[in-house]
């Protein structure tokens, strides 16, 4: 048993001094402070040998929750420089206690094909629970019957893309949010508008001086084409009568759209990411090559949009904030020196997420520490399937807990870093909060950004998603 004392618990509807009791992988009692008598009296009865863990001054949080990551992927000519192992290492290092990585599904396998595949990557070895989504890019009457079977088998949310060589039509777009609806699921959408990109990269690689600017990507890659494919996944959507989710929420003019679905009385659930509201597509005019560390898809957008991305945030427009964690080397990367389109898209992200949001957003007043709660644990965990089991500090749940110091300082750095990515996008912020303990299921698995102990994640079979605000 571990007795976690004087710490300030942390949730979405409020934070209040109280003792925690853990039992085995299960938290046992919540000791509030006007409770003393009582707690004394249970703890009385304690084993000599519990525990005891001073929390003074920290605040305790449930096990952030990253929904989207990309571990393992071959994308690009290449494959992501983190895999399962060492993915997971770096998520709970930085507090994540749970990861749902993205399966793919390509075209000529079926679903269970795919999901299976995933959970042979995940034999590398986990330090943190995990789940899977499965990405639908081969639509046909066997993967409408593998839609029910990946839910009979706990893996409840789909990913779906609007662009890439992975991406599904409007008629297929709308046929599975149908069958989607019929068995319980929901799906998380890529929203890029295919056509415009291609006809803006045809326009840029026909000058070999655009075609090699790394800064070619966000131009072929503007907000209007995030925002016109929302607007269509969400009239699509509309037609279905269906809740869905907007992945990766950039800009602005994305936003909008989701406003207008909601005016019209329909359910959007809403995802951004941290490199969304600390960076800003100036990265791309870096010199040389410096700028294709930051190449992503959508890209990074202007400050404009970053600040319509914090209110939205904190007045509960949007509901999660996840990684996409899709992590490549300088030298990988490099495989779009001269060609722009050739660029492996994505960065790394997964470790820093929890001490970024809180600096970025608790300690600048941006947002509440409860609805950093809300956005990292509890609403993840509802919309995902995980809730109550996760994402939350409750008798009963498990035992995942971030302990975290809101006056200690840190900096970013690639020389502290767990990913195996050769670089910090985010290298030397100084951040204000500093997580200093990691527990999962009981077990204190990280300190001060160490990892402690490995391997004794997870899979987790989910459930039906839950309204989430």
């Amino acid at each position: 048993m571990i007795l976690i004392q004087n710490g300030m618990i942390v949730t979405p509807k409020g934070s209040f001094p109280a003792d925690l009791l853990l039992d085995g992988e299960k938290i046992r009692k919540i000791f509030r402070k006007e409770e003393a008598d009582a707690e004394q009296q249970f703890l009385s009865s304690l084993p000599e040998e519990a525990e005891r863990v001073d929390a003074s001054g920290r605040l305790i949080f449930p096990g952030f929750i990253d929904a989207h990551t990309h571990f393992d992927l071959h994308v690009a000519g290449t494959v992501t420089c983190d895999d399962f192992a060492s993915g997971t290492r770096a998520a709970v290092s930085g507090g994540t206690t749970t990861i749902i990585d993205f399966g793919t599904q390509y075209k000529g396998e079926t679903l269970e094909e795919g999901f299976q595949n995933w959970l042979r990557k995940a034999e590398a070895g986990t330090s943190c629970d995990y789940g899977i989504h499965m990405s639908i890019t081969d639509w046909n009457e066997q993967t409408r019957t593998d839609c029910q079977r990946m839910m009979d088998e706990g893996l409840s949310t789909f990913k779906l893309y609007m662009t890439y060589d992975t991406r599904v039509d409007d008629m297929e777009l709308y046929e599975i949010l149908k069958r989607l609806k019929e068995v319980g699921g929901i799906t998380g959408v890529h929203c890029e508008n295919t056509g415009l990109i291609a006809a803006l990269q045809k326009e840029y690689a026909s000058d070999e001086k655009t075609r090699s600017a790394v800064s070619s990507h966000y131009r072929t890659r503007p907000a209007a084409a995030e925002a016109e494919a929302i607007g269509r996944l969400l009239h699509i959507a509309e037609v279905v009568d269906t809740p869905v989710i907007d992945v990766h929420l950039t800009c602005a003019e994305g936003l909008e759209e989701i406003r207008a679905a909601r005016k019209r009385g329909q359910t959007v659930f809403a995802e951004t990411c941290p490199q969304y509201l600390t960076q800003t597509a100036a990265l791309y005019e870096l010199p040389g090559f410096e700028g294709a560390k930051y190449v992503i898809s959508p890209p990074l957008r202007t400050e404009k949009d970053q600040e319509a991305l914090w209110k939205a945030l904190a007045s509960g427009e949007i509901q999660t904030v996840s990684t996409d964690h899709c992590a490549f080397t300088t030298e990988q990367k490099r495989l779009g020196a001269g060609d722009f389109r050739r660029l492996p898209g994505g960065m790394p992200g997964v470790e820093t997420r929890g001490e970024v949001m809180f600096s970025e957003g608790v300690s600048k007043g941006r947002l509440t520490k409860e609805r950093l709660c809300a956005v990292l644990s509890e609403n993840p965990a509802k919309l995902y399937g995980l809730y109550p089991e996760k994402g939350v500090i409750q008798e009963g749940s498990d035992a995942d807990l971030v302990i975290l110091n809101p006056e200690r300082k840190k900096r970013i750095s690639v020389e502290t870093q767990v990913s195996r990515c050769d670089y910090a996008p985010l290298e030397g912020m100084e951040l204000t909060g500093m997580i200093e303990q990691v527990y999962l299921r009981g077990t204190l698995t990280a300190r001060e950004g160490k990892v402690l102990v490995e391997n004794r994640g997870r899979y987790l079979p989910r459930k039906k998603f839950q309204p989430v605000v």
